[in-house]
């Protein structure tokens, strides 16, 4: 190979904006399937619920960058929240392109991730303006509390107190979240209503609809032996009044 000693080399400066803003960590998505489950499970209802709001933007597990150029920080919400950037196909957030940071975020604390949820990733989202940083503890095993979140005032955090029966509210979502025997629970309280992956919700919908199917075919039934019970009764009156017809005929003949 050719060099040119006389040349002057020019410094390398990456031309593709990806090598400086990766989509992926690289990492996976959780450490264990129970909490795979719940992100997922998460991201769906809280996508349904603000699916006919155009400007609501609901993703997560997407990288996200708090400013442009290589001093920029990057950290992958398990969920994220935005209000007033819209309902589009995103391959990273990158908070001055979008002009605003997410409204709310919530990780999904495990083993490996629990101090970073709980140092870091404050100090981090604090620092970013996100007005709201839930975190929830699928094994309820790392956390001081499986269901933890803060709310963001006078640019720093502060926890946010249970409600009365234990739960969360989100000032931002106006949701309410909550743990369940199971595991976590988002309610509304405006709608009183229980939020609900689209599978959910149709699978409640085809039980009511088999249970309506079933009360409509028992009512069937009782219609059906009701109009058979009322021919019963009208044949026994019938076989009665002609009994008594000839009774009567028999009598007249006596006299």
């Amino acid at each position: 190979m050719e060099t040119y000693p006389n040349v002057r080399q020019i410094p390398y400066a990456p031309t593709e904006t990806a090598d400086l803003y990766p989509e992926s960590d690289g990492k996976p998505m959780a450490d264990t399937d129970l909490h795979i489950y719940w992100i997922l499970w998460t991201r769906e209802v809280l996508k349904a619920h603000f699916a006919q709001i155009p400007e609501v933007y609901v993703s997560g597990n997407l990288m996200m960058y708090d400013i442009e150029g290589p001093l920029r920080t990057a950290v992958s919400p398990d969920i994220l929240v935005s209000f007033g950037v819209g309902q589009k196909n995103r391959r990273t957030y990158k908070v001055w392109e979008e002009g605003k940071p997410p409204d709310f975020v919530i990780e999904f604390s495990s083993k490996s991730t629990y101090q970073n949820d709980l140092e870091r990733k404050v100090a981090l989202y604090a620092a970013m303006g996100i007005p709201e940083y839930f975190l929830y503890d699928a094994d309820r095993r790392y956390l001081p509390y499986p269901l933890m979140g803060f709310r963001l005032v006078d640019g720093a955090y502060v926890e946010i107190s249970p409600l009365g029966d234990g739960g969360l509210h989100s000032e931002t979502l106006a949701l309410d979240f909550h743990l369940l025997e199971d595991g976590l629970g988002i309610y509304d309280p405006s709608a009183e209503r229980w939020l609900q992956t689209p599978a959910e919700a149709a699978t409640e919908r085809a039980e009511h609809a088999e249970e309506r199917a079933q009360h409509a075919e028992e009512r069937a039934q009782h219609a059906e032996e009701h109009a058979q019970q009322e021919t019963e009764a009208r044949q026994k009156a019938e076989t009665e009044a002609s009994r008594l017809r000839e009774e009567l005929a028999r009598l007249k003949e006596r006299m």
